[in-house]
Order: structure tokens, then sequence, then C-alpha cells
């Protein structure tokens, strides 16, 4: 059974989707959310299967939500429901599965599930792990598997990753204890994913420091986890 978030500020336009979901026993309705910052929470909390997404919309519109999360690799499959009808390329280069125009009419909504289920394939019951931030008052989701490396710095958390940096508020603690099979502390500053290293250096300055692929940049071993490390390597 795949899970859907109905996505729309309109309550009428909620209402008839979730009739017409009601009479299709392969899906089952796990929220609803009436603005794109809504959705973005609800899609964190929820993890739906399928978004059937509004694009005009107050705040954060349904096409910047479908970016942000192509942005962040989360990928519940989206459906379009809107009353417009010429932003379909835009949809589709968002990755969109479907393009539904209102009023959705109960045949061409199942079709549109039906491709769908097809895109998530056997996804439909895995859980996507990812950081959240807010950049420049866009949301940027990174998943843990391209996060190369935590620092921490004064008061926040520097994330490290394939195509950049950002910045959490979440501390090293809280992420080590919340991700303890994807990172390995090597400093009390700093946790490197463990799916990204590659080796133990010494620095001109004469301090042990990691290897790490994805990036130029070798963060610092403290001495007590040097031996850890060096285990780590073996066992890698």
């Amino acid at each position: 059974m795949s899970s859907i978030l109905i996505v729309d500020d309109e309550a009428p336009a909620r209402d008839r989707l979730r009739r017409m979901l009601e009479k299709l026993p392969a899906y089952v309705i796990v929220g609803e959310a009436a603005t794109g910052n809504q959705a973005m929470d609800a899609i964190i909390d929820l993890q739906p299967d399928i978004v059937l997404l509004d694009i005009s919309m107050p705040g954060m519109d349904g096409m910047s939500l479908a970016r942000a999360l192509q942005r962040g690799g989360v990928q519940p499959a989206i459906i379009f429901c809107t009353a417009f009808q010429n932003q379909a390329l835009d949809a589709f280069e968002a990755e969109a599965v479907d393009y539904l125009v209102k009023p959705v009419r109960a045949e061409r909504l199942s079709q549109a599930l039906e491709r769908a289920r097809r895109y998530i394939g056997d996804r439909a019951n895995s859980e996507v792990e990812y950081l959240r931030s807010t950049v420049g008052g866009k949301v940027l989701l990174t998943p843990i598997h391209r996060v190369i490396c935590l620092m921490a710095e004064d008061k926040y958390t520097t994330v490290l990753h394939e195509k950049g940096k950002t910045v959490i508020d979440d501390s090293l603690t809280v992420l080590e204890q919340r991700f303890p099979d994807a990172f390995f502390r090597i400093h009390r500053n700093a946790l490197v994913s463990r799916r990204h290293v590659r080796g133990l250096e010494r620095s001109p300055e004469g301090h042990a420091v990691v290897v790490l692929s994805g990036t130029d940049e070798r963060p610092e071993v403290s001495r007590r986890n040097v031996s850890a490390l060096r285990k780590l390597l073996v066992e890698l």
C-alpha cells in the first residue's frame, strides 16, 4: 500500500482528492497540508511515497517545494494537481511523475497514481534519511549518504557534502547518536562519513589528518582517535 500526502491551500480541493482516493484500496492518505512549508514538515515527519501537490500556494509554492526536494535528493513521487495548464515543462524538469489539471478526473488520477507506483518501485517502504538546513530562505535537504564531514564551528555545525557546504543547528553529539552507522568521530569538533573515509596522512605541520573522497579537505584527527581510525580503515 502506498502512502499519500495531499497538499493544496484550498480545503474543497483537498476534500475532492480525498474522496477519490478513499475509493482506491491500494493507497492510504497519511496527511494533508495547506502550504509549502507545512508540506515540507509533513514530508520530513511522514515520509509519504506520493505527494499530490498544488502549485499556487502562499509562501513556498508547489514548484519551489518540488525543486527543494529535487536538490536534496528526497524523492517521493510528485504529482502536480493544479489549475495552471502552462507549467507542465517546469513540473517535469522538477522530476514530477505526472501533471493533472483541475478539476482532476478520477480516471486520470488513477493513471497518475499507477505511474507513481512504478516510479517509486521497491522504494515504497524505504526510509530516506537526510539533514535539513535553510539557505537564503530556501530549505535544503541533504541526504545522509551524500554527507562527507560534519564540523562544529561556534554554535553551528558545518555540513560538507558532495555538492558543497551548508550549516545546521544540530550538535555533533546529537548527529552521532542519531546516525551511529553513518559517521565516525575523529575529533571533538568533527565527524566523518564512514563511506567517504579513504586513508590517514600526516599534514605538513605533523598532525594526523583523514583523507576523504569527494573533497580536498583533510580534517585533523585527534591523537586518541588515530588508533580507532586505523582500525576502521582495516575493516573497510
